[in-house]
């Protein structure tokens, strides 16, 4: 009887809650579909991604014309391939220091602050690299790309959390593709502009000052019109805050409790598990491609380095369309019922994992001298590769909603380990660098990594919230933008479709 009247009041606490979003959003008067400040955040969010990963990357293409003779007089250096590989991964030594810290600090404090001083820090490195180059050698660049890769730590749990705040329910999967999207856009213009410049009279010392000039501009602009919270921007208009909250459920981070994180329910569940492999998986085999792929078109096929930028980037713009159009798929076959979230996952994650490993078993085959063929592969491996953004990159939400910037920390921290990894075993494999059977080893070993990560995932992946989101006494959700009583959340794990990406 008591399990009974607790559960008729659990129910009608449910549907007054939602005759007052409902309410909320009708008094408001809002009309949705004009451009406001959410899509300026947003935007800005995308431009950082844009440029983050573009000052991550440049060193790919740069290190190659610093180790040339060029004609216009900057300096070159004699690294052995050892000594590149150290200085490609050494930007990931920074970066999974601070994924967990950075995770709990945005769920609490938010992310206006940390975000700005990762973008900040990371234009100053970059314009203080050619002199560290210049002054200290290849020790003193591997300082740099390590204290960037520091601050570039505080980048993925921010985005995480501001996204959350910013984005209302109906317009979440637009907006996150639309911001992650831009690594991919941010990979494409550097390979293609750090190529042009290595290769003008501007040197490789260009592509650094660019990178830094873009970072501070960003900086200043996040500083005027960013904003951890709809309720904290000074820009934003009373309907379009209400708008937000009452759809995207973000409210003031002053009046957010702190939640004991449940470090033992997430270090035994098995979901969660299958995403942190799942991004240990990726990161070793789309690093691996990303940072070893210029020296590859180099050394086997014989690219120059202009080529070899504009080359290197076509994968990235495959990526980068395919990315909406599997964005685009999979809401639909959600919201039309046509699988349920959980099948859908691990669809878009087989085609991201188990694609990408068959392109690549093809691409070690090819004979040497078919240079559109190894392209073509290439460009197949990583544009499949986008279907990730569907798989296991967002499945932390669907496990713990009050706890995904944290989950998100922790999975990007330990699979970034193996993105250090990527190089380093390239330098263990590689004996003969113009030989294509030792770069078939370095494909193996990627291929064998998307296989049985993605094999753990299908086995193991759950779209139902975890009983450790849950609090220990009644609380708010801390971390994805969305309050959220324990009830609510009891209902949305029996209806799989009312789940938002």
């Amino acid at each position: 009887m008591v399990y009974l009247i607790n559960r008729v009041q659990k129910d009608r606490r449910i549907e007054k809650k939602k005759l007052v979003n409902t309410a909320a959003v009708k008094e408001c008067h809002y009309d949705n579909k004009l451009l406001g400040i959410r899509h300026m955040i947003i935007f800005l969010l995308f431009l950082a991604t844009v440029v983050s990963y573009a000052t991550r990357v440049s060193i790919s293409v740069t290190i190659l014309a610093m180790t040339k003779e060029n004609d216009y007089g900057y300096e070159v250096f004699d690294w052995e391939q050892s000594t590149r590989d150290t200085i490609l991964s050494s930007f990931f030594w920074g970066y999974i220091v601070l994924q967990i810290p950075a995770g709990m600090f945005v769920g609490r404090f938010g992310a206006r602050l940390l975000i700005l001083l990762s973008m900040a820090m990371t234009g100053l490195v970059n314009l203080i690299l050619p002199y560290a180059a210049v002054k200290g050698g290849w020790q003193a660049v591997c300082a740099c790309r390590i204290v960037m890769g520091l601050f570039q730590g505080l980048l993925y749990p921010s985005l995480h959390g501001l996204v959350g705040q910013w984005a209302p329910a109906d317009e979440r999967s637009r907006m996150g593709t639309f911001v992650y999207s831009g690594a991919q856009l941010g990979t494409i213009i550097e390979m293609v502009v750090a190529g042009v410049l290595c290769d003008g009279s501007w040197g490789w010392p260009a592509v650094f000052y660019v990178a830094g000039v873009t970072c501070v501009a960003w900086s200043l602009l996040w500083w005027v019109l960013g904003a951890s919270s709809p309720s904290a921007s000074r820009w934003i208009s009373k309907e379009e805050m209400k708008y937000i909250e009452s759809s995207a459920g973000s409210h003031d981070l002053n009046e957010k409790k702190k939640m004991p994180t449940p470090w033992k329910g997430i270090w035994t569940s098995l979901p969660f598990w299958s995403i942190l492999l799942a991004h240990s998986g990726q990161s070793l085999g789309f690093w691996t491609l990303l940072t070893e792929m210029p020296s590859y078109m180099d050394k086997v096929l014989g690219v120059d380095i202009k080529s070899n930028g504009l080359l290197s980037a076509l994968p990235y713009v495959a990526m980068y369309v395919l990315s909406f159009v599997f964005s685009w798929c999979a809401e639909l076959m959600v919201n039309k019922k046509i699988c349920s979230l959980g099948t859908t996952r691990k669809i878009f994650n087989t085609i991201a994992f188990w694609g990408p490993a068959a392109a690549l078993l093809v691409l070690s085959y090819i004979p040497a001298g078919h240079l559109p063929l190894a392209v073509a592969m290439l460009t197949v491996t990583v544009g499949l590769n986008g279907a990730h953004y569907f798989g296991f990159l967002i499945s932390h939400i669907d496990l713990s909603p009050n706890f995904a910037s944290t989950l998100m920390g922790i999975t990007n921290g330990c699979g970034n380990i193996f993105s250090i990894l990527a190089p380093l075993s390239v330098s263990l494999v590689v004996k003969d660098e113009t030989s294509a059977a030792d770069w078939r080893k370095v494909f193996f070993i990627s291929i064998a990594f998307y296989f049985l990560a993605n094999l753990f995932f299908l086995l193991f992946m759950s779209d139902r919230v975890q009983p450790w989101n849950e609090p220990q006494q009644k609380t708010t959700a801390v971390e994805d933008g969305v309050e959220k009583s324990k009830e609510a959340n009891s209902t949305k794990m029996e209806k799989t479709g009312e789940h938002k990406f």
